[in-house]
């Protein structure tokens, strides 16, 4: 006689939330949610992703983030869905014109969340949340700009430094270095990844020395700044001693339009606000972060070769213009 077969809900659901569902990652535990409808609302409680999150994110242990979070249509749920894939936007969809972003009806957003992790070889080397408030005229009107360090503070770590062997020492660190900078709005409850996850660029600054570890998201931006898409740039300075530990001492984010410009808070606003409440996202794959980002290169480079060939027409036609009104002169008076 065959044995009769054992199926998910001949499981008792303790056993399953217990020992089954907690040993899911985040993807994991969406895709076994949507199976069937008894996984779905054992794979819904907010317990299960509120662990997933702190295990991914440590910087949401801060009891402030919990509660917010927690505030979440979804709880920790939709905040992961916000947060884990990366903003993908296409970079071709607006290329050669720019798009106007409506503005919102919504309650203002009085300060923006920055909760910011930094790993190297899997091991937290840095973790920090920061407030930045949105409505002062001083916030408005500046570059926007987010320091999470002060001038003189630094944070050790366990990277020996090197300068020697210096390229693959840097290909070490593009390697192994990986920051997520999640950006939360908390009138709107709504989160983004603004990081790419791993390096775009590792380089040594040629004045100072210091090494200068980027990570960068493209994303849509807006016809008031005269930009199709704009760079979400987070770039994490290092410095040490030969031999020594490696010392973080700068750890900053800037949005920059296609022209090089740093946007204010106004601009900046804006656009993230956008992103956050309607950015395309994906799920991150390798080097995609970093081949995004040469193609957004690339396309301030063409930019550039435009508006340079526009500027060189203009020329040829003011100095034309010039020829042609300075001969009709000088027929005029040589000939009366």
């Amino acid at each position: 006689m065959d044995s009769p077969s054992t199926t998910i809900t001949s499981v008792h659901p303790d056993i399953i939330q217990t020992h089954i569902l907690t040993r899911l990652d985040g993807p994991t535990l969406a895709a076994a949610g949507a199976a069937s409808s008894q996984l779905h609302a054992l794979a819904t409680v907010d317990k299960l992703w509120r662990d997933i999150c702190t295990s991914t994110w440590p910087s949401l242990n801060d009891p402030t983030l919990q509660a917010l979070v927690s505030a979440f249509p979804g709880g920790h749920r939709s905040f992961f869905s916000d947060s884990y894939p990366l903003l993908a936007h296409p970079l071709d969809q607006y290329h050669g014109q720019s798009r106007k972003i409506p503005p919102t009806t919504s309650s203002p957003t009085l300060e923006l969340i920055s909760a910011v992790d930094i790993h190297y070889k899997n091991s937290l080397i840095f973790s920090k949340v920061e407030a930045t408030e949105t409505i002062t005229g001083w916030f408005q009107c500046s570059p926007f700009r987010v320091d999470l360090l002060d001038p003189k503070d630094t944070v050790p770590t366990p990277v020996q430094y090197s300068v020697d062997g210096d390229y693959k020492w840097l290909s070490h660190l593009e390697d192994t270095l990986t920051l997520s900078w999640i950006l939360i709005d908390p009138t709107r409850k709504r989160a983004a990844n603004l990081s790419s996850l791993r390096p775009v660029s590792v380089k040594r600054h040629w004045l100072t020395g210091e090494v200068q570890v980027r990570y960068a998201t493209v994303v849509g931006g807006d016809r008031t700044v005269g930009s199709e898409v704009v760079q979400c740039g987070i770039v994490v300075t290092c410095a040490g001693k030969e031999g020594g530990e490696m010392q973080v001492r700068e750890v900053n984010l800037q949005v920059e339009d296609m022209e090089g410009r740093h946007l204010n808070g106004k601009e900046s606003l804006v656009i993230l606000q956008e992103a956050l409440e309607n950015g395309r996202r994906k799920k991150a794959k390798g080097e995609e972060g970093k081949a995004r980002y040469e193609r957004y290169l690339e396309m301030m480079g063409e930019r550039r070769e435009r508006r340079l060939r526009r500027e060189k027409t203009l020329d040829m036609v003011c100095i034309a213009l010039g020829v042609t009104i300075f001969l009709s002169f000088w027929s005029y008076f040589l000939f009366t």
